[in-house]
């Protein structure tokens, strides 16, 4: 689990395509994220660009994990190549504090960058939003863009906006992304749970409705 609060701004330094029979199936890459990987150990669990991958080896500042076709063709991961820059955060640990919201790292859907309209004091930010995400995504609620937890400023169908103070646009991935580019969607995961709890009908014991109460 993770809370959206990017610690570094690494780079991929290495990408290699796994093929079975010709075809790319996964991909290798390493990334240079000398904070992120000083403790970081075989198995551990790192956000790239908001994508939860595992550590499978660690070496003087870097780490390499394995990319499978899935996340490749679900995110915007299959579009990185070396030299890209990349948000990244390791998993919290249970006596951090929660500086942004429940993040899984499993991306729901990317979004396009439609419109940037810098500020005197901020940068908003228009992103396209699928069909798919739009009921979860709310106004003043969060929403996680390339792995970074931010406050939904405005939402309409087919778009939200979010609000970039510079020090986001300093230390992210999001400093450099303009009108074209990809970015990594994940929607708010409590929102998903309550739509599936509230469709499938379900009163916890206990509560007024299940008492029969009005």
């Amino acid at each position: 689990m993770f809370t959206g609060i990017v610690e570094e701004l690494g780079e991929v330094v290495d990408w290699q395509d796994l093929l079975v029979a010709g075809e790319v199936t996964a991909a290798r890459i390493t990334v240079a994220g000398p904070t992120v990987s000083s403790d970081a150990g075989h198995g551990d669990s790192i956000a790239v660009n908001g994508v939860c991958l595992t550590v499978v080896d660690r070496v003087d500042g870097t780490f390499t994990a394995d990319v499978m076709r899935e996340t490749l063709v679900r995110s915007s991961l299959g579009a990185l190549s070396v030299g890209s820059p990349v948000n990244l955060e390791r998993a919290v640990r249970l006596q951090d504090r929660l500086g942004g919201h429940v993040v899984l790292g499993h991306v729901d859907g990317t979004g396009t960058v439609l419109q940037t309209r810098p500020d005197e004091h901020w940068t908003v930010v228009r992103v396209s939003l699928p069909a798919g995400l739009d009921r979860y995504v709310v106004e003043k609620g969060s929403i996680t863009v390339d792995g970074v937890s931010l406050t939904v400023t405005a939402v309409e169908p087919g778009w939200f906006e979010i609000s970039l103070i510079p020090t986001t646009l300093a230390v992210t991935t999001l400093g450099v992304k303009g009108p074209g580019d990809l970015v990594n969607l994940e929607v708010d995961v409590l929102a998903k749970h309550v739509e599936k709890l509230l469709l499938a009908g379900v009163v916890p014991a206990g509560t007024p409705a299940a008492r029969g109460s009005a």
